[in-house]
This record gives structure tokens, sequence and C-alpha cells, in this order.
């Protein structure tokens, strides 16, 4: 249960900015208050206090609905610091909802607000905040950016409370980045700061983040000293959430060690103070942890029923991803204990959920399992299928992580070779050349013999030249291959590339339907050579338009138009491109299906809005982009209809009066996560 100890750590981190005790008393205590008369000021300061602590247990909506109260009075009493405050706590909802537009929205409203009214301690904070939607967005150069512009306010005002939250997350950025030396350098910068101001509610975070790093370098012993420090310093703050946080932690790693009767203790205390104070997340992750120890006991039975708890808990509050990873570790369990029909009725709910959920390692976790029961009954051709399946995702991930990687190498090896050789040519020219002198002194009389010399060492200087060339463009079309060519020349001139915003780009989504059904139909090579032969037809297609490809994701694909030079294409170039794309995959199925072969078919969704665009990596580099538009292009894609071109009501904006296109609105379509969006379809005159 990686994913889920990795998310409590990292909550702990991001949410504490918080009162951090969740107490049931202490909320009774403030809608008591609140329910009396009082003054506007002392209603704002205890609106923002509850919320907040409803919040940190879970309670969102109702936390959501007093923060909204708060902002109308804020606003009435024209209070812009009250103002920024509940922007503040409406953004860290949004934030942990996963709304990371409006998680976005208002921490800048909040960073605005507070650099207005010159507070530099709440300016800092809000550069935090905004840091941390992008990281949660996946631009982790720009989380950088921003905590380390953070930071400066903070040294420079003097807040190291503040400043130990800003090492923290440095540090954890570079631990998601791979570059461990310097995250744990952060960290025990952090702790070091933490422990010489005494501030021990953020020396418990230093803890808890120094046991994740351990854990992730397989040092269970520190991984176990510093998770329990942090525990104890929690126990000494009375800090609820935090010890079920720690007691967690801490049963992951006693199970990973093996000590399994003393993992269980720590969940079910984690169960216990969980359910006291409404910590949901952390309740799913406690039951989990719970029954990887009953299993380890060989209590199956206890197993299975802390597995459903989590599960279902996982369901009550929609929190797919847990709720398919605990799925598929109750599948192995049954399988285990040969309870073979239970076992894929699991798998039959816990597919679809990790296919929507995007998670290509739980794919490959489940059609291992797939196989592994069709073995158990005897259903050769099911076992190889879902061998296959397996295998496919398994690959992908594989892919995933180790392509861009291949790439750089290579790169770095041809740039390398070329230099090498240039070397090599030169160095043997310098020595060809002091015994040319040498001989000229000697031997004045060969002067005709020299000529000829110099001849050859001519051809030859001209055939190291052309190598020399032919390496530097290879090397030059690796380096394309990877990054745009104006992304490319700033790499080589400055040995790094900024992240650029752009105001108006538009992104393409493709996804093909019935790619698994099909799957079963291919072997492995036969699905690769058509997966190959539509999207080097993609390649072709936006190629010609301009439009800059931005990666594939298994069966998706993805581009952009209008970066990283705005000029380079325009919103209807790319819808162009949609529909080309569209008609060669309606032409392609009609191939295909005359000669009796599988075929795919296709949903297109394009929306335009502003991105950041730019190369994230320190070992591996690859250009993305990322922000909301991203989200809702893929949405556009999803809410989409095989054979149809989807854009949204921006894209439409700029498109409608194109001639040659003709558009078929759609109305209100319900788009997860966004909720009602205007989507039109649109098509060639």
């Amino acid at each position: 249960m990686r994913t889920l100890v990795t998310g409590i750590l990292c909550g702990a981190l991001l949410f504490c900015n918080g009162v951090q005790a969740q107490n049931k008393a202490l909320i009774d205590s403030l809608r008591g208050v609140l329910a009396g008369p009082l003054p506007d000021t002392t209603r704002i300061v205890v609106l923002y206090d509850l919320s907040w602590e409803l919040a940190d247990a879970g309670s969102y909506v109702e936390a959501k609905v007093l923060a909204d109260s708060m902002m109308v009075l804020a606003t009435r009493t024209g209070s812009e610091n009250a103002k920024a405050n509940a922007d503040n706590i409406l953004g860290e909802i949004a934030l942990r909802l996963g709304d990371y537009a409006e998680a976005r929205r208002y921490f800048a409203e909040c960073l605005q607000l507070n650099r207005k009214s010159g507070n530099e301690r709440n300016t800092a904070a809000a550069m935090n905040n905004l840091a941390n939607v992008k990281r949660k967005e996946g631009d982790l150069a720009g989380a950088l950016r921003d905590y380390l512009a953070a930071v400066d306010i903070n040294q420079r005002s003097g807040n190291e409370d503040w400043l130990g939250k800003n090492y923290d997350n440095i540090g954890t950025i570079y631990l998601q980045l791979g570059d461990h030396p310097e995250a744990l350098s952060y960290m025990l910068k952090a702790l070091a700061l933490r422990e010489r101001i005494g501030d021990k509610s953020g020396i418990a975070v230093s803890y808890s983040n120094l046991g994740l790093f351990y854990q992730q370098q397989s040092d269970l012993k520190e991984a176990l000293r510093h998770t329990q420090a942090a525990l104890k310093t929690r126990q000494e703050l009375d800090d609820q959430n935090g010890m079920a946080i720690s007691y967690v932690n801490i049963a992951d790693i006693l199970n990973r060690s093996g000590q399994h009767a003393e993992a269980l203790q720590q969940a079910e205390e984690a169960i216990r103070v969980s359910e006291e104070i409404g910590a949901k997340y952390t309740l799913i992750a406690a039951y989990a942890y719970a029954g990887q120890a009953y299993e380890g006991l060989g209590r199956s039975a206890e197993a299975l029923s802390a597995y459903g708890s989590g599960r279902l808990l996982a369901e009550s509050i929609d929190d797919r991803s847990d709720q398919a990873e605990i799925s598929l570790m109750a599948v192995a369990l049954l399988t285990k204990t040969k309870r073979y029909a239970e076992a894929r009725r699991h798998l039959d709910t816990a597919i679809p959920i990790a296919r929507t959920v995007g998670s290509r390692e739980m794919l490959a976790n489940a059609y291992r399992e797939l196989e592994r029961l069709d073995s158990i009954n005897g259903d050769w051709n099911g076992a190889y299928r879902n061998h296959r399946m397996h295998v496919l995702y398994r690959d992908s991930i594989y892919n995933a992580s180790n392509t861009e990687e291949t790439t750089r190498l290579e790169l770095q090896y041809e740039f390398d070779k070329a230099e090498a050789a240039a070397q090599a040519e030169q160095d043997k020219r310098d020595a060809l050349s002091a015994e040319e002198l040498q001989r000229k002194e000697m031997q004045r009389n060969a002067l005709m013999g020299f000529a000829v010399f110099g001849i050859v060492f001519a051809v030859v200087d001209m055939r190291r030249r052309r190598r020399i060339k032919k390496e530097h463009a290879r090397s030059e079309a690796l380096l394309l291959n990877i990054l745009p060519a104006e992304v490319a020349e700033e790499l080589k001139a400055k040995g790094h590339a900024d992240a650029k915003h752009f105001d108006q780009v538009t992104i393409l989504f493709t996804d093909f339907k019935g790619f698994t059904e099909a799957s079963e139909k291919l072997s492995p090579q036969e699905l690769v050579e058509e997966l190959n032969t539509c999207f080097k037809a993609f390649d072709g297609i936006i190629t010609a338009r301009g439009i800059e490809k931005i990666k594939t994701i298994g069966d998706a694909y993805m581009c952009a138009g209008g970066l990283p030079v705005p000029s380079s294409s325009t919103p209807a170039g790319v819808v162009q491109a949609a529909l080309e794309m569209q008609a060669f995959m309606i032409s392609r199925k009609k191939e295909r299906d005359a000669s009796g072969e599988p075929a795919f078919e296709m949903r297109v969704g394009i929306h335009t809005g502003p991105v950041v665009a730019g190369i994230v990596g320190v070992k591996k580099f690859a250009y993305d982009i990322w922000g909301d538009t991203v989200n809702t292009a893929s949405r556009m894609e999803s809410s989409g209809e095989v054979g149809q071109v989807n854009i949204s009501e921006s894209t439409y904006a700029l498109v409608k009066d194109e001639p040659g296109l003709t558009f078929a609105p759609r109305g209100k379509v319900q788009a997860k996560g966004k909720g009602e969006m205007e989507m039109y379809f649109v098509e060639l005159l």
C-alpha cells in the first residue's frame, strides 16, 4: 500500500497550515459559540477556526459552507485580512478535494490580498500553498520555484516557523525528482531549524518525512526510528490526527519487516483514533495495514474483514484509487485461500475502477491475478489473454519510466562519441603536424613527399569532418525527437530551459474505444504494430500543421497547438487535424473490417486555455505541459463519442467562424470533476 502511506505522509506535510488537533469537543464548543450573538470580528475568527477543524476532520462540505459565510461577512465588513484568510481555507478545501483549478484561484486571490497589505508572512504562506497546487498538478519545477521564493521572503522577514515548512516541501520535491542527497539535506535542515526554535509540531512532521525518506531507501530500521520519534512528539502534543498518521506509518513499516503482531497493534490504535476524530482517509489506510498484519499472522477471515471495511469506506467517500487497491489486496488473499469465485467478483469491480483512475500498475496486477485464476480453472486461452494484458500494462509502466532515460543516455552517448572522435582526430593531426615540422628540418629535399602527405591528410581531415558532422546531425535528430526545436536550442545554449506560461494553447486528446477487446484478439507484436501505424499517421498530420506532440500514454495520444511558438499553429488547425485523424481511423477500420482484422475506434477531445510548459527532471527530461486546461481537454475526450471531435466552449468561441466547419451544440454535458460544461461536435461542411 505504498500509494496510501505516501499520500498520508504528504498530507501531513501539505495540510499543516491550519489547526492540527482534530477534537470533537473543540468542534462542538465552537459550534456552540457560533450559535450565540457575536460581534462580526469575533464571528469571523470563530468561523475560521471551526472551518479549519472541520476540514481537518474530513467534513469538507460543512467546512466550505462556513468558509463561504466567513467570506460574505469579511466582504460586508471590508476586512481584506479576513477575505485573505477565507481564501486560504477555501483553497485548502479545494486542494484536498482535488479541484486544483479552484484551489489555484483561491490561493492566487489570497496571495494578491496579502501582497497588497504588505504582510510578508502571509504572502510567503500563500506562495507555499500555490506551490502545493503545482506539485499536485505535476508541475514540480514550478512548485520548486515557488517554494524557494517563499524561503527568500521568510528568511528576509525572520519567519522561521514557516521556513521549516518550506525546507520540508523542497525536500519532498527533490525526493520525487530522485535527488536523494538534496532531499535529505533539506529535510535535515528543516529538523535542525525546528529543534532550534522549539517547534514541536514541526519536529514531528520532519521526523515523519524522514521516515518516508528512509523507507524509500529500504532502510526500515531508520524509517521506524524516525516514525516512532514523530509519534512520541505527537503524543506529547496530544495531536490526535498526527498520532493516527504515525500509527499507520509504523504499521506499514512493521509489516514490511515481517513483524505482523506488532504491526496489528499499531493498526488497531490507528483505527481507534481515526474513528474517534473522523479521519476517514487515515482510517482507510489503517484498515489496509490491519488486513496485511492479519494476513501475515495467517488470520485470513479477519484480514478479509479489514480489507472489506477499508474498501467500503473508500467507496463511501468516492476514493476510487484506494478502493481498487484494497480490492486487489483482497483478491490476492482470496486466491491464496482458494476462494476463486469471490476473487473474480472483486476483480470484476476493481478493473473498471483501476481503468478509470488510470493506474497501469493496478491494471497490471489485476490481469496477473486473472491469469492466475484462469490457470487454476484450466482456462488456458483466458490465462494466455490475461497474461498478454498483464505484460502489456507491466511493460507500459517500464517504458513510461525508462524510455526518456534511455533516449537521454543515447543522446549523451552520441554527443560524447562525436566529441571524443573530434578530439582523437585533433590529437592525431597535432602529432602529424609536429612530425611534419621535424621532417621539414631534416629532409628539405622531400617536398614532393610532403605534398603527397598533405593530400592524404586533407582527405583524412575531410572524412573526419564528415563523420563528426554526421554524428552531430544524429545527435541533433535525437534531441529534436525529445524536445521542440526552440526548447532544444535554449537547453544547448543555457544548459537548462525555463518553464514558460502560455495564455492560449489548444490541447487535443485521443483515446481508442475497444482497445482491450482488440488486444485480446491480437498478439502483442500485432497490437504494437497497429498502435504504431495509427500514431505515425497522427504524427504526420500534426507535423504538417505545426502542432507539437506532447506524449502517448498507452493507447492515448496528446498534442498541443500554440507552443512553444504561439504562432506555430492555430486552434482551427488543431480542430482540422482532429478531423483528419478521425478520417484516418474510420478509413483504417473499413480496411481492417474488410480483411476480418480487429480495428480501433476513437474519441477526440479539444480544449483551449492557459498552460505552463517546460522540462521537468534531474535525471530524466521531457517537454510537458501542466494546468487545468490539460485536465479539461482530457474531460472533452472522455465526454465525447466515437467518430466525433468534441470541443469545449472556449475552443468553439475561437473556431466558430472558421470556413468549412459546422458545429452541433450538445448543450451542457456532465464532465467528471468539472460539473456541467458546454460542448460541441464539429464536422467538415
